[in-house]
Order: C-alpha cells, then structure tokens, then sequence
C-alpha cells in the first residue's frame, strides 16, 4: 500500500514538474478523444433521429412501388409517386373496422424548393415524431379558409416568413417551375414547432386547396378562361379524384402484418403497403459505410496523438537521466522507474478523457438547440450509452499499450546500469 502510494506520489510530481510541457500534450490528447467521442455520440443521436422521423404510424400505403421509393417521396420529398391512388381506394381503407385513423396526402406542386403537402385535419392530430412526440404550432392556426398555408419551422426560417404572409405555389415539384398559381394567392396561418424531421421543410394545404388549384390545368398548363378565382373557388365544395398516399394508424397494431398484405394484393389498383420502421432501417443500413468512415477517420486521429505523446516521453527521457538516477540512488528498482512512465502516461490519458467529456457536454448543451434550429439535427445531452463508454475506454487502454515503449527502454537502461545515471539506448 505504502510502495503504490509512493509511486503514485512521484508519478504526480514529475507531471507537476513538466506541466507546461504535458498540458499541451493533454489538449492535444483531449481534442481528439473528443472528436471521438462526438462522433460516435452524433451516429447515435442521428441514427435515433432519423429513425424516430416518423412515430406510431404502421404503415404507410401508395402506389406500387419499392419500399425505399415509397419512403422517400412520403416521408422525406425526395422523388415522385409512380402514380396515384383513386379516392374510393381511399374511402374503403377508412370503412375499415381495423384503421383507427388514416392520413391522406397528395404531392406534386412547390414552393420556392419546398415541397408543397396537401392533407386534412388528421395530419396535426395524429402524425407524430420522436418517441410518440405530437406536431404543436408555435404561431398561428390549421387550416380555417380554403387558402390557409400552415409552414413548417424551417420553412419560416429560411424565407423569413411570418403569419399573414402571401404565398404563390408553383406547379410540380422541381426548385425551379415557370408554372405558378399566381391567381390563387395562399396565406401564412400557421407555422409549425422545429421537430429535426422534414415536415420543418414542407409547406402544408389542404386537399380542398389543393383541388380548387388545378381546376382548368391540363398537362400542366393553365387553359386561360377555366381557371376558378379566389372567391368562386371558396363557393364551390372540392373532393379529390386522386390522392398519392395514406399513412394508416391501427386500432389493434397486432393486425399491422394482415392488412399489409391484404393491400399488397388489393385486387382494384396495384398498392404497395410498407412498414416506415423496417424501411428506415434499411435505409440506414445503406448510409452506416459512411459513419463507420468518420469513426475510422477520428480513430486515427487518436492514434496519431497517442504517437506524439510517445514522442515526448521518450524526448523527455534524457532529461531525465538525473532523476532516474537519483531514484536508484535511494533503491528504486527498474521495475518502478519504468512504472512511473506507466502511469504518467494513462494518467494523461484519463485527465483527457475526463476533459472531453466535459467539453463534450457543454458543445451538447450549447450547440444542440442551434442544431435543432438551423439543420433540423436534433441532439440532446444523455448519459453516455455502452458502447460509447468502451470506446472511452479504449483511449486509457491504449495509453497503456504504447506507455510500453518509453517504460521498457527506461527498465532496460536502467537495469543495465544498475546503479547511477542510465544511458540512453
């Protein structure tokens, strides 16, 4: 007890004595673990977001398509529908006893690169995010008049947009479109809370709005003389023909596999019924070679530092022939010399480690909400899971393992010399 306090006391004294030295050895050491570190807690944090862009529903239907294409034009307005769904299609999945909710959206127009999502009430009442997290509005209301526009966070953000701002849509879904429905000005009612998911990046209407827009277009044009004004627009009632989605909520989600495949081989029009978990997954699994090339990227990093900290041990060794000789002098044993080098070097290894972790968190707590804000990322300051721990860990054991290469030439010259000043190898 009395031999490992001894040690421990001189292992603190000689980092105390080269303390200018080993400090900026330490931040070096520091900076990288917390590279590490950020980067393995930002794959979690991402995974988990991405994962979670879409919460309670199970499942979501559109036309025949690919899972992954399904997925991308619903949820994330990447790409088109391959086509629609007829509204009876539509009408019969609601008589369903086993659908407790269904949320219908139609695509196809933009504003300014936003895509532009036509839906109803049930869109604010049951889409949810996160873990089982309900869309709010921060300023305004849902759709009241036939040209309200509810917008989202990012939306408002970007283009500065504020309530009662007027919007002209544009026909089809590209950033630029030469198309627009400049006689039927919208009107900001809403704007919705930040969520990290792409709904922060869409523009919502209703599917009545939707309609009263494209009365008197054919192949994409306009037929001057057969487009609806404002006010005769609000006279008339819409229903769509067509729709390109439906997300469906389950009374009992234990049914979720029967109904799939019953729409899957829906006998009037060609569907395809997808399970949102199952295609993030999949789609996550296709982005992880990326992550791993970051992890493998801050990794080395590490490494790199762990072989300047070797460095500096080994260039402070012949500053250290004195000491090393004084201490065999008074009957420390080689064993205990090299020992010191050990420790002093896991020692700076754990302070780091210590250090990052605090960096760390407060980046976390600081940058998070700009994240949020800015990228729609969301991030949030959580204990540390298991594999981020052994990753942590890692760093000290590695300290460890190259501390070996200081510690051995001092045991050896050490040894060599017995007694007295060692020489370096």
């Amino acid at each position: 007890m009395n031999k490992a306090r001894l040690i421990l006391s001189l292992a603190t004294a000689s980092l105390w004595y080269r303390r200018r030295v080993l400090t900026l050895v330490c931040l070096t050491l520091t900076l990288s673990v917390t590279l590490l570190l950020g980067i393995q807690y930002l794959r979690t944090e991402i995974r988990q977001s991405f994962t979670s862009t879409i919460s309670g529903t199970d499942l979501i239907v559109g036309a025949r398509s690919g899972q992954l294409n399904l997925l991308l034009y619903t949820l994330f307005h990447i790409g088109d529908a391959t086509n629609n769904i007829r509204w009876s299609t539509y009408q019969s999945m609601a008589e369903d006893s086993r659908i407790d909710w269904l949320i219908p959206i139609s695509l196809g127009d933009s504003y300014r690169g936003y895509r532009v999502v036509s839906t109803n009430d049930q869109f604010l009442a049951h889409f949810q995010y996160g873990s089982g997290k309900p869309l709010t509005l921060t300023n305004g209301h849902w759709f009241q008049d036939l040209f309200d526009v509810v917008i989202g966070a990012g939306v408002a953000r970007d283009l500065g947009h504020t309530l009662n701002d007027p919007l002209v849509l544009s026909h089809g879904g590209g950033r630029t479109s030469f198309s627009k429905h400049g006689d039927l000005p919208f009107r900001v009612s809403g704007i919705l809370a930040p969520t990290g998911t792409p709904v922060d990046r869409a523009v919502y209407i209703s599917l009545e709005a939707m309609e009263a827009m494209h009365v008197g277009w054919e192949s994409g044009v306009a037929i001057p003389g057969r487009t609806l004004s404002a006010d005769k627009a609000r006279e008339r009632n819409f229903t769509p023909e067509a729709i390109t989605a439906v997300f469906i909520g389950l009374d009992r989600p234990i049914l979720t596999f029967q109904l799939q495949r019953e729409l899957n081989q829906h006998s009037t029009e060609p569907l395809s019924a997808i399970l949102p978990g199952v295609a993030l997954s999949e789609l996550w699994r296709m982005m992880g070679q990326f992550e791993n090339a970051l992890l493998g990227i801050s990794g080395f990093v590490v490494l790199t530092s762990l072989v300047g900290l070797i460095a500096v041990l080994l260039t402070l060794q012949a500053q250290r022939r004195r000491e090393v000789a004084v201490l065999r002098a008074t009957g420390a044993s080689p064993g205990l010399i090299a020992a010191l080098y050990t420790i002093e070097c896991v020692g700076l290894a754990v302070a780091s480690c210590g250090l990052a972790l605090i960096l760390g968190a407060g980046a976390v707590s600081g940058f998070g909400p700009w994240l949020l804000e800015h990228y729609g990322l969301q991030v949030q300051l959580r204990p540390l899971r298991e594999e981020e721990w052994l990753l942590l860990s890692a760093v000290p054991l590695a300290s460890l393992a190259v501390s070996a290469i200081p510690a051995l030439n001092t045991w050896r010259a050490s040894r060599r010399q017995g007694f007295g000043s060692p020489e370096p190898d």
